[in-house]
């Protein structure tokens, strides 16, 4: 697990020891972002098209702690992070990339979400929709 690469400006958390569900504050949702960056298209596409964009980057900004759980190929990881990351993956039971989780304080996923077409637009009014009532 490291830290989410969407915006410096974002918070997100600091590695393993903070990872989904562990946000400062109660009231913060935590978003996991599970995939294969060096090798999975829907990732890439995704990153593209909404993770790199100021739209969802003012959204986490405001209400959510990032973090990244890559299954590279082709990038090293550290035996830890790679030991951390299969962790939560089995946790949260992640079947496929990309998987994108949203966990309350206290570590509970409260919604989960894929790719979605359309850019940021679309991606957060289908995570606003996901997550209404349920936080």
């Amino acid at each position: 697990m490291r830290r989410a690469s969407a915006s410096k400006r974002c918070r997100m958390a600091d590695g393993p020891a903070q990872g989904p569900g562990q946000s400062q504050s109660r009231k913060e949702n935590g978003h996991a972002r599970f995939h294969g960056s060096d090798w999975c298209g829907w990732c890439i596409k995704l990153h593209k098209e909404v993770f790199s964009k100021p739209e969802f980057e003012e959204y986490a900004k405001k209400n959510l702690v990032l973090v990244e759980v890559d299954f590279p190929r082709g990038k090293q990881q550290t035996e830890e992070l790679k030991k951390a990351n299969q962790q939560l993956q089995k946790k949260y039971s992640i079947q496929g990339y990309p998987t994108l989780i949203v966990l309350n304080g206290e570590g509970t996923k409260i919604a989960e979400s894929g790719y979605v077409q359309g850019g940021p637009k679309a991606f957060l009014a289908d995570l606003e929709k996901k997550l209404k009532g349920k936080s």
